[in-house]
């Protein structure tokens, strides 16, 4: 009985010995399982030379057009153009009815002749008061005329004079009458004042328009010159103030597939566009406020069959940077800043780090700094750079890096969110098709 027992007992010790081993098994195969490396692109810092693009869209415009709007109110009786119509300068655009500003014309005429006449009277009346008052004078002095009777002689005289000065004066008003009477009646035919084309026809024969006198009138048509065309388009204000005039651009044309177009800017807007802030007319206590843009205007340098209101997308060269340190623009990211030791590539991005912790405030939280991941054997860097222009490729580092380094520029997961200082890595993986045995590790 004893005996049964007792071999009870070690059974019973060797399965608590079994458990105890598979259990620590399990937990030192939990700790003793390495953390997969990361797969990464990587390249090497090189020298380039950059130039910064500034992309823009607009509207292709001739550079010269001229809006022809009425300058008298009435009745187009003539409209010999067309829409497309080349024209000269001096060529006829549109006639309006005359009859009302001939009537006028006539009516100022005979008020003019009216008022010649008037003053030739006065004219008259006064020599007529003079020798009356020259004969009262010498009567006065034989002292055979009482003072009453030359005063009134005297009297008469000053008023022939007024007289006259007064029908002078309304020849004036009655001649500028009509002139403006003649000038009215000139506006009612309307010449081309260049050389162009009718590139918008807005009215039709027969049709009432308005004049300018009074309103801003009724737009008839547009002539441009489609010989020299521009670009505009506009620029938001954080980069219009890094174009220049004279800067060189190149210009995609939706109509024109395929080809480009060389320009220069040759105007630069100095106020914003008036429509960029608009208030929904439905709705009085909310607005919509759109980023403020400049029209930056751009010649175009090549001649081809461009109509206006063409849609355009304009790429300014601005900024350039000649054998300068570059990294792909991938490769350039956010990280807070480390509280603890620094660990960097070099003495610059010490600085870097060093001056963003230093210009934070007790109370304020840590700002991300831009940082590149440096290739270090089997692990990377993390490395705080400053970097300067970039194009659609590259960026430029102006503090943080060496020439030669190898940096991360791939893949796109591990460089925004997985990849950390010290971080295992496998360089390359990707292209050598690597990735998936390393996920599956």
């Amino acid at each position: 009985m004893a005996k049964n027992k007792s071999k009870s007992e070690r059974k019973i010790i060797l399965f608590v010995l079994v458990g105890l081993l598979v259990v620590g098994g399990v937990v030192a195969s939990r700790f003793l399982k390495t953390v997969p490396p990361i797969a990464i692109v990587t390249e090497k810092v090189t020298r380039r030379n950059i130039t910064e693009i500034v992309v823009a869209n607009g509207k292709i415009e001739p550079v010269l057009q001229v809006k022809i709007s009425p300058e008298v109110s009435g009745e187009i009786i003539e409209l010999p153009v067309k829409e497309g119509q080349s024209v000269k300068k001096g060529d006829l655009l549109f006639k309006i009815k005359p009859n009302n500003y001939q009537a006028a014309r006539d009516s100022a005429q005979a008020g003019y002749k009216s008022s010649i006449a008037n003053r030739e009277t006065s004219r008259a009346n006064l020599e007529k008061a003079d020798l009356e008052y020259k004969r009262n004078d010498a009567l006065f002095t034989a002292k055979l005329l009482s003072d009453s009777d030359l005063l009134s002689a005297k009297t008469a005289y000053d008023v022939a004079k007024t007289t006259l000065d007064a029908s002078v004066e309304q020849v004036s008003i009655a001649h500028a009458q009509m002139d403006s009477a003649e000038a009215d009646l000139s506006k009612t035919i309307v010449y081309s004042p260049l050389t162009g084309t009718v590139s918008k026809l807005n009215s039709e024969l027969g049709e009432r328009v308005v004049g300018t006198a009074t309103m801003a009138g009724t737009e008839i048509m547009t002539v441009a010159d489609l010989n020299v065309m521009e670009a505009r388009v506009d620029i938001g204000e954080i980069d219009v103030p890094l174009i220049k005039m004279g800067e060189k651009a190149s210009l995609d044309v939706d109509s024109f597939k395929d080809q480009k177009f060389g320009g220069l800017v040759t105007e630069i807007a100095n106020s914003a566009n008036n429509n960029d802030t608009s208030t929904t007319a439905a709705s009085s206590s909310s607005s919509t406020t759109e980023a403020t843009k400049f029209q930056v205007r751009i010649r175009v340098s090549e001649k081809e069959r461009f109509l206006p209101g063409m849609s355009v997308t304009a790429n300014i060269e601005t900024r350039s940077r000649t054998n300068v340190l570059t990294v792909p623009i991938q490769s350039v990211t956010t990280r807070l800043p480390p509280t603890n030791n620094i660990t960097s590539t070099n003495a610059i991005t010490n600085n870097t780090a060093t001056n963003s912790l230093a210009s934070k405030k007790p109370d304020e939280p840590p700002k991300p700094i831009e940082v590149v991941f440096v290739l270090d054997g089997d692990h990377v860097k993390m490395a705080p750079v400053k970097r300067g222009i970039s194009d659609d490729n590259y960026v430029e580092i102006t503090e943080g890096l060496s020439d030669g380094q190898e940096v991360v520029s791939g893949g796109y997961k591990a460089i925004n969110r997985d990849l950390e200082d010290g971080k295992k890595v496998l360089v390359n993986a990707v292209a050598a098709g690597l990735d998936k045995e390393v996920k599956n590790n």
